[in-house]
C-alpha cells in the first residue's frame, strides 16, 4: 500500500494556516436525544463564482481536486459512499481502515478523496491512475480523505446545525495538522481575494468559501461557493465530430450542460487529448451512439455522431460567450458519470 506523503504548507498568508482554537465542551450541557443514523445524505455542493465573497460570515478552505465522498462510521463497520451514492468502501482501503480507528461510535464525515503530489497538492490525474482510470477496478491505497464537514456524530444529526458548530465537533475528531489517510481540510483566516491570488501562485485549483452560519443543505444553494484559478467544470458529451487527422479520429467533442433542468448545447472542445486517451474514449463512444441529437443543435459542423449523454468529461475553459458557449476549452479527462449527474447550472 502506497504511503500518503506528509502534508506541507500549501499557502503562506499573514496568519497561520490553522483552524481556530475551539472551546472544550461544557460537561454541564444536557445530552440531546439520539437521532436515527441516515443511510445517505445528499451533499451540499459549491456554487461557481468568479470572485471570492466579502463579509465576516465567510470562511475559506483550499479547493481539493478529487472525488467527493461521505465516510459512514457505523456500529457494524465503515461505509464509503460517492457523491452519487455508490459504495466505494473497497476502493479506498486506507481511508476505511483509519476511519474505523478514529474512536467515534457513529459519524458521517464529508470530504474529498485525493492523491497528493510532492508539494501536498491534490492531483486528479494521479487519483484516476490509482483507481485504474474511469470505470477501473483498482483500489487506491494512496488516497487521503481531506475532511471538511461532520454531518452526524455519536447519535446526533448535525445537518440542521450551523457550520461553525459542525467544524468545532469535527476538530474534536480530527485534530488540525493530523497526518495519515484522514486529515482535516483547514480553515484559513485571510482575505478571500488575497487567498485566491496566493492559491493560484502555488498551482492550486482554487478556494472554497462557506457561510459559517449556514446549515447543511443539499444542492447548489449558495451556502458554499467555489472560486477557481482556471475555470473548469464537468460536461456531458452529446456528440463528436470526426477528423481522420486527429487523435482517435476525434476532431472535437460536442458538450452539454444543464439549464433550467434541460440539457443544452454549450460548445465543443478539440484540444487537450493524449493519443492513448483519445483512442480509449473513441472505443467508449462507439458503444453509445444515438439515433438523434440529445440537444437542440443549429451549428454547421459535419460528420457528427450523436451520443447518449452518459459520458462526463472535465473541461478547462477561459470564459463563456454571450450566447452561452465555452471559450478556449481544453479536454482534461473523463469523470465518473454516475457521480456527476447534475453537471452544471448555467
Amino acid at each position: 500500500m502506497t504511503k500518503p506523503p506528509k502534508s506541507k504548507p500549501l499557502l503562506q498568508v499573514d496568519k497561520p494556516l490553522r483552524s481556530r482554537a475551539r472551546r472544550p465542551r461544557d460537561p454541564a450541557q444536557p445530552n440531546l436525544p439520539l437521532d436515527p443514523m441516515p443511510v445517505r445524505i445528499e451533499p451540499c455542493l459549491a456554487l461557481l463564482k468568479a470572485k471570492p465573497p466579502k463579509g465576516d460570515q465567510w470562511t475559506f478552505e483550499v479547493k481539493w481536486d478529487g472525488y467527493r465522498i461521505a465516510v459512514h462510521i457505523e456500529p457494524k463497520g465503515v461505509r464509503i459512499l460517492t457523491r452519487g451514492g455508490h459504495d466505494w468502501t473497497h476502493r479506498f482501503p486506507a481511508i476505511a481502515a483509519e476511519a474505523a480507528q478514529l474512536g467515534a461510535a457513529t459519524a458521517i464525515l464529508d470530504g474529498e478523496a485525493v492523491v497528493l503530489d510532492e508539494q501536498g497538492r491534490s492531483d486528479f490525474g494521479k487519483l484516476q491512475q490509482s483507481l485504474g482510470g474511469r470505470g477501473g477496478k483498482l483500489n487506491s491505497g494512496a488516497s487521503v480523505l481531506m475532511a471538511f464537514d461532520l454531518l452526524y456524530f455519536d447519535g446526533h444529526d448535525l445537518t440542521n446545525t450551523e457550520l461553525s458548530t459542525r467544524r468545532h465537533l469535527l476538530e474534536t475528531l480530527i485534530a488540525p495538522g493530523r497526518e495519515g489517510a484522514i486529515r482535516l481540510s483547514e480553515e484559513i483566516e485571510a482575505d478571500g481575494a488575497q487567498l485566491l491570488r496566493i492559491a493560484c501562485e502555488h498551482g492550486l485549483e482554487g478556494i472554497i468559501a462557506k457561510d459559517r452560519n449556514s446549515t447543511y443543505r443539499p444542492g447548489r444553494l449558495g451556502d458554499w461557493l467555489k472560486i477557481k484559478c482556471i475555470q473548469s467544470d464537468s460536461f456531458a458529451i452529446v456528440g463528436w465530430e470526426q477528423s481522420m487527422v486527429a487523435r482517435g479520429h476525434i476532431g472535437s467533442l460536442l458538450l452539454g450542460a444543464m439549464k433550467d433542468g434541460k440539457l443544452v448545447y454549450v460548445g465543443s472542445v478539440g484540444t487537450g487529448f493524449k493519443d492513448s486517451e483519445a483512442w480509449k474514449l473513441r472505443g467508449i463512444m462507439d458503444k453509445l451512439k444515438a439515433a438523434r441529437a440529445p440537444v437542440a443543435y443549429s451549428g454547421r459542423r459535419k460528420d457528427i455522431t450523436w451520443l447518449k449523454p452518459k459520458l462526463i468529461v472535465e473541461i478547462e475553459y477561459r470564459a463563456w460567450t454571450s450566447d452561452g458557449k465555452l471559450r478556449h476549452a481544453s479536454y482534461k479527462g473523463l469523470r465518473e458519470a454516475a457521480d456527476e449527474v447534475a453537471i452544471l447550472e448555467l
